[in-house]
């Protein structure tokens, strides 16, 4: 009577597996050199700016006059009023306006020209075909 269990090792075959593997690696190679001329152009603008100034006149206007209370700054147009009262002693006390101090204010606008320089930059470039067929040297 033959064994079962003999028959069967025989009846298994060992099959060897192979395994196929990639191998990747990277490589600089240059293509392409170029070679980079930067030039700064300087061009000459006049420009034209409003420039605004403001003067103040100063004049002063005697008055004399007796008042009850000294009286507001006020203004009339481009000019500001501020009274000047004194005290005066006599029999009984009143204000007398001694003068009104006036600013007057006046603008002027003028246009200035000026030439300033401006500068832009240019760069070209230049392609270099000798040296695009070696590799890189850091490799």
């Amino acid at each position: 009577m033959p064994n079962p269990e003999r028959e069967r090792l025989v009846e298994e075959k060992v099959v060897p597996v192979v395994e196929e593997t990639a191998v990747v690696y990277k490589e600089r190679v240059v293509t392409d050199r170029v070679r980079l001329h930067k030039r700064v152009h300087e061009t000459q603008e006049a420009l034209d700016i409003p420039v605004q100034t403001e003067s103040l006149e100063v004049e002063r206007v005697p008055l004399g006059h007796w008042v009850e209370a000294p009286p507001a700054i006020r203004t009339e147009g481009d000019t500001t009023v501020y009274p000047v009262v004194e005290e005066v002693l006599v029999v009984e006390k009143r204000l007398r306006l001694v003068e009104e101090v006036r600013v007057t204010r006046h603008r002027e606008t003028r246009h200035v020209r000026k030439q300033v320089a401006l500068r832009h930059e240019e760069v070209t470039v230049e392609h270099d075909p000798d040296k695009a067929t070696g590799r890189d040297a850091g490799t």
